[in-house]
């Protein structure tokens, strides 16, 4: 089952734009335009960047080979390198990583490659993020859903920030080890806004039907968790430390909707 807590939630895309050009006018109806977005990052850091190298997706279709061999991966062109600050991802917010039309039938799954320079920062100090060797041909991210022509989907990158940097023992090195997953946008899921803006940073975190995903709120409040399964969640509302926590049980999430839970006001300690 998905688990999706540690430090909370890492992979939604900078402001629209990735070097990548789209194309107005539609897919055809034997493809399925695919927009690859990366989304959510934790307050935990002042900046926490990554250094995007490529996107590849390997897709199940009629004539299609799904063998490992790296022919059968497809590359979703931009213009080199990209360095992401993923704490611009909360609240909403998402880069647009790339575009491709892809026949219809199935994503299999995705691989995101991270180059070397990542880091993050913590007032004026600078930590780099060492990335294991295991780790440079790709994080594969399962997805097997289905994509039909004619369609637009947007396929979001959830990147759990707060999972993924992990301090070795002793050492004093900060490793970046990605826990990602993917869904189509279509997916249902929860949001809402939390008030006031003196409770931030504000952690959100949804649990049930063996999933549990985390986010922060952005500077309105506002938070997004998508690609949750329909069943009833508890939504845990966790604040500064000059505000009480609330968590509010029973948030129902029905299938291809998405839940707008009433605003919720926080209360001084």
């Amino acid at each position: 089952m998905k688990q999706l807590k540690y430090l909370s939630g890492f992979f939604a895309m900078l402001l629209m734009a990735f070097g990548c050009e789209m194309n107005d006018n539609g897919p055809n109806a034997n493809e399925a335009r695919v927009n690859f977005r990366l989304v959510d990052a934790p307050a935990n850091f002042d900046e926490v960047w990554v250094e995007v190298i490529a996107l590849r997706v390997k897709a199940d279709y009629d004539g299609s080979d799904m063998g490992e061999d790296e022919s059968t991966w497809k590359e979703i062109p931009y213009n080199g390198s990209k360095m992401v600050n993923l704490l611009d991802l909360i609240g909403g917010n998402s880069i647009l990583l790339g575009s491709e039309d892809l026949p219809e039938g199935r994503i299999d799954q995705i691989r995101l490659i991270l180059g070397e320079n990542n880091y993050l920062m913590k007032g004026e100090v600078r930590t780099e993020l060492k990335t294991p060797s295991a780790q440079q041909s790709g994080l594969k991210i399962k997805v097997n859903q289905e994509i039909f022509g004619g369609v637009v989907y947007d396929l979001i990158i959830d990147f759990d920030v707060s999972k993924s940097i992990v301090v070795a023992g002793n050492s004093g090195n900060v490793i970046l080890k990605p826990v990602l997953r993917a869904f189509l946008e279509e997916s249902q899921g929860i949001q809402g806004q939390v008030n006031p803006s003196a409770a931030q940073p504000i952690e959100i975190t949804v649990t049930g039907n063996g999933i549990e995903a985390s986010t922060f709120t952005n500077g309105e409040g506002k938070f997004s968790i998508l690609g949750l399964s329909p069943g009833p969640y508890t939504v845990s509302i966790v604040p500064n430390e000059n505000f009480a926590a609330q968590s509010v049980p029973d948030v129902v999430v029905e299938q291809g909707k998405i839940t707008t839970m009433s605003t919720v006001t926080l209360v001084e300690n």
